[in-house]
């Protein structure tokens, strides 16, 4: 039995790496916060706070409380 894959689409006006791994990943997880993130990529906070701004203000990125999804 062969078992399929969703695709996942990343904007394509994203360039940077970071900012489209932070945007997969979100995509597969329904909210994550900013350790969620942290722990899931192993990538620094400071690195990480700076590109959820830029996603956020882009509106690529939604933030609820303390936790952060896919703007729809």
């Amino acid at each position: 039995m062969q078992q399929t894959v969703p695709t996942i689409e990343v904007p394509g006006e994203l360039e940077s790496p970071s900012a489209k791994l932070v945007y997969l990943y979100l995509t597969t997880h329904d909210g994550a916060s900013i350790d969620d993130i942290q722990d899931g990529l192993e990538m620094k906070k400071i690195a990480l706070y700076s590109i959820l701004s830029t996603l956020s203000k882009r509106g690529f990125v939604r933030q609820e409380a303390e936790r952060y999804h896919i703007a729809q």
